[in-house]
């Protein structure tokens, strides 16, 4: 939903009722995650994707038809994903509705929200026996919004802001008065966290095209180096900010900004910048640390991180040399190869090719 967010919110604003549909639950090999969103204009525009091309006609036709909310299944049976042209043969709920000012009166405050880079949460209920298309938005410290009772507006609010701490987002189940361990209401909460983070150290050609990727792949990418000269904004234009700061003293001062989905790639190797950065990276709770260098490079640091208190532990936890073996020459290929790594070990992936491999693509 992110990225259909502001044109939805520019349309609406403007009096227009938008087609919506949003994946909501994927089974198997669906293509695309929930929260993805695909709009269907008062015009017949379509903007966005709910599953890479394969059931967008059978989406579009029913955002544009439909007169109230409707959960849609697709791709029950191989037979029933090709009619509708999932070929893939894997399932995904979509939840189709119409959104106006009127349906969706907190939209405008979510986008201002999103754009602040601040944590909100959007809750929907899509089953329930008395009727679906009831929504709630959920700050960390407010809501907006009724799912029908006090009772169900607690239980979900509270269950929202740990899936929104987590960045998750997913359907809950409850009862149908928003009893914890019953059945008969499903809600769709649809998180929008403040993108993850991407700290690159270096600022080298090596860092420039790693922050074009990860501005790429999602990530708010800061490029700090100590050098003024090569810290530059134009030689980082896709970078989100560039830091002139000794690395050590920069990441120290941001750690408590940091979290498990932020990574860190250390591009410098000079001892006297990447060793006093790595002791402090390799000790906060982010989700991946690399550092560039030739494998004498590596064992030299490692030494020089012993010698600083590292435990084999923390050390283990150090990506060097860093990312994977592509064969990259060019700091763009190096880049993929980074990206790559980065990608396989947060979905834990094997880094294979997928022709070598006889289990399911999709873990």
């Amino acid at each position: 939903m992110r990225d259909v967010l502001y044109d939805l919110a520019g349309r609406v604003a403007n009096g227009e009722t938008v087609g919506v549909g949003t994946v909501v639950a994927t089974f198997s090999s669906a293509p695309r995650p929930a929260g993805a969103a695909m709009l269907v204009t008062q015009d017949g525009e379509a903007v966005g994707s709910v599953s890479g091309g394969c059931v967008e006609g059978a989406v579009y036709d029913l955002a544009q038809s439909l007169d109230s909310p409707v959960l849609q299944r697709y791709g029950v049976s191989d037979d029933d994903a090709f009619a509708v042209g999932l070929t893939c043969g894997g399932i995904i709920d979509i939840y189709v509705e119409k959104i106006s000012a009127e349906t969706f009166p907190q939209l405008a405050e979510v986008v201002e929200t999103v754009r602040a880079e601040e944590p909100v949460a959007v809750a929907t209920v899509i089953e329930h026996p008395d009727g679906i298309g009831r929504r709630m938005v959920v700050w960390p410290d407010r809501r907006d919004g009724s799912l029908g009772s006090a009772r169900i507006d607690d239980a979900v609010a509270d269950d929202a802001r740990g899936m929104l701490a987590s960045g998750r987002s997913g359907v809950l189940q409850y009862g149908p008065d928003g009893q914890r361990r019953g059945e008969g209401m499903s809600v769709f909460v649809n998180s929008f966290e403040p993108p993850p983070r991407m700290l690159v150290f270096g600022a080298i050609d090596f860092a420039a095209a790693m922050a074009r990727l990860g501005a790429f792949l999602g990530y708010r990418v800061t490029v700090c180096d100590a050098r003024p000269v090569f810290a530059t904004r134009s030689r980082f234009p896709e970078a989100d900010e560039v830091v002139v700061a000794w690395p050590h003293k920069y990441l120290q001062a941001e750690a408590s900004k940091l979290d498990e989905r932020t990574v860190i790639a250390v591009l410098t190797h000079d001892p006297k910048f990447d060793v006093p950065l790595l002791e402090v990276a390799l000790r906060l709770k982010v989700g991946y640390v690399g550092a560039m260098g030739s494998r004498r490079t590596h064992e030299d640091r490692l030494q020089r991180l012993r010698e600083a208190g590292l435990t084999e532990s923390e050390l283990g936890a150090l990506a060097s040399p860093i990312g994977l073996d592509l064969g990259a020459r060019t700091p763009e290929e190096t880049a993929v190869s980074i990206a790559a790594e980065i990608i396989s070990l947060r979905w834990k992936g094997s880094g294979r090719r997928l022709v070598d491999l006889g289990e399911p693509i999709h873990h």
